[in-house]
């Protein structure tokens, strides 16, 4: 199990880069001395293995030894006490936004870091499944990797190799996706839309933001208050 994190690019009005939006990736593992001597290691020597059962101490152990340090140093300062919502799924054994623990390592050198539900039944909210899972789902086509380290190191090249344009591309569905859910009042019974970003991008021209209708967004506000 790994624990993937991006956020979408940033770009100057001249359309030249100013944050890459990967903020890192990282693996559910641990290292452990061999127990036995074999053709390949010593005894003793050091072995990556997998944790097969991750529960919540775990991943709350990664958000703020490897997740919460990466966001502090990859930042961008011009925006770094503007609040930055955590997303994530709503498996149980995901740490809830509320944890103490979490809130005192997010609150550190003036950074604000909440952490977010994503909406439930809804896979077109997550930005990693509309483009870089698919990314690693495909690998297992291209890559044999027979040991631990091997698959990490696999993965980590994929997210290496994840460009600035395919991260702006997925965010900028993400909030098409958003569109159209709140043109079927919240549901799930649309199709995902198609609004040329390759092309746009091919034209040097960057969208800033989905433009979203005042109609719609008026629509779906009534439709909560009622």
């Amino acid at each position: 199990m790994f624990l993937g994190a991006i956020a979408r690019p940033r770009f100057d009005a001249y359309g030249n880069e100013e944050f890459f939006g990967k903020i890192g990736i990282f693996p559910f593992t641990f290292k452990e001395p061999a127990k036995r001597k074999s053709k390949n290691k010593g005894a003793g020597t050091l072995e990556t293995k997998a944790i097969v059962a991750v529960t919540k101490d775990a991943i709350r152990s990664c958000l703020i030894e490897n997740f919460l340090p990466a966001i502090r140093s990859k930042w961008p300062s011009s925006s770094a006490t503007d609040p930055i919502y955590i997303q994530k799924d709503n498996a149980r054994t995901h740490v809830h936004p509320l944890d103490a623990d979490f809130i005192e390592a997010a609150s550190k050198d003036g950074f604000n870091i909440c952490l977010s539900f994503q909406p439930v039944q809804s896979p077109d909210m997550n930005v990693l499944d509309l483009g870089y899972f698919r990314v690693i789902q495909s690998l297992q086509h291209q890559q044999a990797p027979k040991t631990i380290d091997e698959l990490d190191h696999v993965v980590e090249k994929s997210f290496e190799d994840l460009s600035s344009d395919c991260l702006n591309r997925v965010s900028l569905s993400l909030q098409a996706c958003m569109i159209e859910v709140m043109k079927v009042n919240g549901g799930n019974n649309y199709k995902l839309p198609h609004i040329g970003k390759s092309r746009l991008l091919r034209d040097g021209f960057v969208l800033p933001a989905h433009p979203c209708e005042h109609q719609i967004l008026d629509n779906a506000m009534l439709h909560l208050q009622e």
